[in-house]
């Protein structure tokens, strides 16, 4: 992966300037190009904003300090036969760099964490967030992106912006970092790459290529679940149906493998899709069609059938309003678990800033999984749900106060059953700078 990025980074500097294939509608200005087409979020893998305002930056580079407080009235530890609470802090650095040009892009963060316990000192530990997203325009209506994004220990509840975790992604399927143990250690990669072509005024077609993995390195506090990991594929056809509007078709390939037990599940959807961008930063999107999925033990006869699937999303980001919104229903994998599953999943977040200095926000993540085999693997949900209260307290110095509230029931896992509520309150100071590039 490392030679491909030189290679594409070698041409970018040796050939002539080139125009663009648009991104998912994420950011920008109001204005529709007539002449490069959006790549709506169902394929382009996107997640919708997570910030108030329009403003898209570019070329520039990030520091900065979050320091959290908290206290937590469960730990989640599924290893004693009670809740467990303590007070946690969080010292959390970070970096990041974003460079572009009208031919190439470069995206780099990386933040370490460490996590001191009042009194479960056992779990004192460090965390890190790192990523890297790299495109290049190989024509003047084609575009290769490529990316990996590595997680250690890093999970909602230690994000270098406490309220910022990710966003709601607009793809189809369930994301692939369902939360299971909070606290527990564990270590997560998400590798991706994917080339958008357009070869005609309307009409574009694309494919994208994933793979992941999760790993629990300390099975103390993780009994029941296992590591896995997901390969993915997805090629698609797009056709602008009008100015704003973006009809097509989607093939998707999904394998879920968890270990050591050695399990498997296989999903091949057929989806079609419609995407309105109402304005370049809101977009609303609807997809479904058939779903073909097999599931397989050692030992055991596959199963197999045919499900509906559906999911819709819509992203709206305007100077004082920001809400992203997602539903999906398919047959999936589940990370930590092994089978496969019918899953139904939704995500809501939302930011309002009220004065130039304060905003409120809110979040909300439902997951219900219904297993196939409920005999061998077990089935349940969870939920969780947020809000703060965000103040700019000066240049570059923000803080936050908030609660969350995170519950789930699964059957045979001890961390998700014996305690399965837990209650977090926080204070967090955040100070940071930014510099732009190249001036």
């Amino acid at each position: 992966m490392l030679k491909i990025a030189c290679f594409f980074l070698v041409i970018a500097t040796t050939t002539p300037l080139w125009s663009q294939v648009e991104p998912a509608a994420n950011g920008g200005g109001i204005d529709l190009d007539d002449t490069h087409m959006m790549t709506p979020p169902p394929i382009s893998g996107d997640a919708y904003p997570v910030v108030v305002g329009t403003e898209s930056r570019a070329n520039y580079l990030d520091a900065g300090l979050v320091f959290t407080g908290s206290y937590v009235d469960n730990l989640m530890l599924g290893d004693t036969t009670k809740a467990d609470g303590d007070e946690i802090y969080y010292f959390l650095p970070s970096v990041s760099l974003d460079r572009r040009t009208s031919r190439q892009g470069e995206t780099l963060h990386y933040s370490p964490g460490f996590t001191l316990y009042q009194n479960t000192s056992q779990l004192n530990g460090v965390s890190q967030d790192a990523s890297a997203d790299y495109r290049f325009h190989i024509s003047p209506y084609a575009v290769i992106e490529i990316s990996d994004k590595f997680q250690q220990n890093d999970n909602l509840y230690n994000q270098s912006n406490p309220f910022v975790g990710g966003g709601v992604s607009g793809k189809p399927g369930p994301s692939n970092t369902l939360l299971i143990a909070p606290f527990a250690n564990e270590i997560v990669n998400t590798s991706n790459a994917g080339i958008d072509y357009q070869y005609g005024r309307n009409a574009m077609v694309g494919g994208r290529g994933t793979y992941d993995f999760l790993h629990y390195p300390d099975d103390s506090h993780t009994a029941g679940l296992n590591d896995g990991n997901t390969t993915g594929a997805m090629g698609f056809f797009s056709r602008r149906i009008g100015r704003s509007e973006y009809a097509g078709v989607a093939y998707q390939f999904s394998k879920f493998s968890a270990h050591p037990i050695d399990t498997y599940a296989v999903a091949h959807n057929v989806f079609g899709f419609y995407t309105h961008y109402f304005t370049k930063s809101f977009s609303f999107s609807i997809l479904g069609g058939p779903e073909h999925y097999a599931a397989w033990e050692s030992g055991l006869p596959k199963l197999e059938g045919w499900t509906p699937a559906v999911q819709g999303s819509l992203g709206w980001q305007a100077l004082r309003t920001m809400v992203s919104v997602s539903y999906s229903h398919l047959v999936s994998g589940a990370p930590g678990f092994g089978g496969a599953y019918h899953a139904d999943m939704a995500s809501i977040d939302g930011r309002f800033l009220f004065s130039r200095n304060w905003s409120v926000g809110a979040e909300g993540n439902y997951s219900l999984l219904d297993s196939l085999t409920p005999a061998l693997f077990p089935g349940g949900h969870t939920i969780s749900a947020g809000a703060d209260v965000q103040h700019r307290v000066m240049e570059g110095l923000n803080a936050a106060i908030g609660y969350m509230h995170f519950h789930e029931s699964y059957s045979g896992i001890p961390v998700a059953f014996i305690a399965p509520d837990s209650n977090r309150v926080y204070l967090s100071i955040s100070y940071g700078f930014h510099r732009p590039l190249g001036r």
